[in-house]
This record gives structure tokens, sequence and C-alpha cells, in this order.
């Protein structure tokens, strides 16, 4: 039975095309009917790119306190590169703004470059087109109206990067494998590695396979998930209050028996 009050953690595999906080909308939105309240809390921990798809944690009631917790696991994605062409995004939510040459480039090269230059701890300059705040705003909504966006590069570590497949020399694609800290930007790692080898480099696909130890064929898609939220049976929200209230009067009961026994513990 779920307690979406007492609170629940729902591993979805993110669609293409829609937002974090869009899954977050639509799960709060059918708790909010089921359980007829205004208001419930709901979060996720780690966000995903609309381009992007895979483990999404969301979490409901006091389980938000989590949230912290969960997105510092470690993450592993799948990332499909272009070579030879930049956006301002690093990815195709923007047009491609520049072309490079790419011919020169080997798959050996590019195993070369990814092992000594982008395993273990590294500095990246996150996008202008990220969730990073600037002056208390929301880098991306500097950049999309076309403001100079100056963003400190951030220490983070890559534990595995390898090359899944290559395109080379026929196409400039590229698909590798990616394991690495909380905090890390794919779009980012891409522009990195096109300026690496001598070109240019943006994000043409991304897919979170994990977070912690969640993989993403452990996870519901949104539309499961949502049917499952509909349809399962729940604690009503006045159930789980009258739960929530009886552990708290039970705690404190617990710290005042602890506290009483210290205060009569005898001295030698």
């Amino acid at each position: 039975m779920l307690n979406p009050i007492e609170g629940e953690i729902l591993y979805i595999d993110k669609p293409l095309g829609i937002t974090s906080f869009s899954v977050v909308k639509q799960v709060r939105g059918v708790l909010r009917h089921r359980l007829g309240r205004k208001s419930i809390h709901v979060g996720h921990a780690g966000t995903l790119d609309p381009l992007a798809t895979g483990v999404l944690i969301v979490c409901t009631g006091r389980k938000t306190k989590h949230i912290e917790q969960l997105q510092a696991g470690v993450k592993e994605y799948v990332a499909t590169i272009r070579l030879g062409a930049t956006t301002p995004s690093f990815d195709l939510e923007t047009a491609i703004d520049a072309t490079y040459p790419w011919q020169h480039i080997t798959r050996e090269q590019i195993e070369a470059v990814l092992r000594d230059q982008f395993t273990g701890s590294i500095e990246q300059v996150p996008p202008a087109f990220s969730a990073c705040k600037i002056g208390g705003k929301p880098a991306y909504k500097l950049a999309r109206k076309g403001r100079e966006v100056e963003i400190k590069a951030k220490t983070l570590v890559i534990d595995e990067i390898e090359v899944l497949q290559c395109g080379l020399p026929g196409e400039p694609s590229l698909t590798i494998r990616v394991v690495c800290s909380k905090g890390t930007y794919i779009r980012a790692l891409a522009r990195d590695i096109g300026l690496a080898l001598d070109s240019g480099a943006h994000l043409t696909g991304l897919r979170r396979t994990q977070v912690g130890s969640t993989r993403v064929e452990q996870c519901l898609s949104l539309d499961e998930a949502i049917t499952r939220l509909e349809t399962a049976d729940m604690v009503t929200a006045e159930e789980a209050e009258r739960a929530l209230l009886e552990a708290e009067r039970i705690a404190n009961r617990e710290r005042a028996a602890r506290l009483k026994a210290r205060h009569h513990t005898p001295t030698t």
C-alpha cells in the first residue's frame, strides 16, 4: 500500500522532450487528486534536460528529505556526440553555430584523449544554458536573452569513460559511456572533448542509465508510474497524519524515558 505522505521513492525512466519538473508536476497532480489535498511535497533528485532520457528519482512526502543523499550517488550515462560542429547550448536545443574539420580524428586518438584528459578529477566549466545561478538567476535565462554568462570551473570526478561506438572515418559520430560524480554536465564534456581533438563537438543524444545502485532497466515508464499512482491502494491523508502523530508520540515518550533514566542513574 502506498503512503505518499510518509513518503514514496519512484524510479522513473524519463521520456524524451519533457522537463524533470514536468514529471514532478504530473506526479503531484495525481497525488493531490487521490488524496484530496491542495498540496503535497514532491521533488526529484538530479535534473535531466528535456532532450535527455533515463533514470529520474522522484520523492514524495517526508522522503523528499532524502533528495540530496539520493542525487549524490554516482551516475552512469550513454552519450552520443557529433564531432566537427558546435552549438551554443552544446546540444540540439540550439542550432549549429560553427563547423570544424574532423577528418583528422581517429578512434585511437579519441581513446587516448579520453584516457589522458577525461579520467579522474577534472575541471569543467558548466554550460551557459544550465541551471547554475548567476547573481541569483539561472544561467540559462540569461543565455536565452543573449546575455554574456561567465561561470567558474568546477572540480568533478569521472570514474570511467569509454568508447562504445565510433562512426569514424566515415561519419563524425561517437557514442561513449560515462560514470561520473554529481554535477557533471555531459553537454560540457562533449564540448571539451571536441576542443581536445582540435575540432568541435556537441551532444546529440543522452540517456542516464544508472543513479547509485538503480539501473534504468529497473525503472517504471512515466505512464506506468502514473497508472500505479492512480490505481494502487493508498493510505489516505488522514490515516497518514494519524500514523505520523502516533510515531511522534512514541518517539517523544522514548526520549523522555531515556532522559529520566540518565537523570536517575546513580553516580559512583
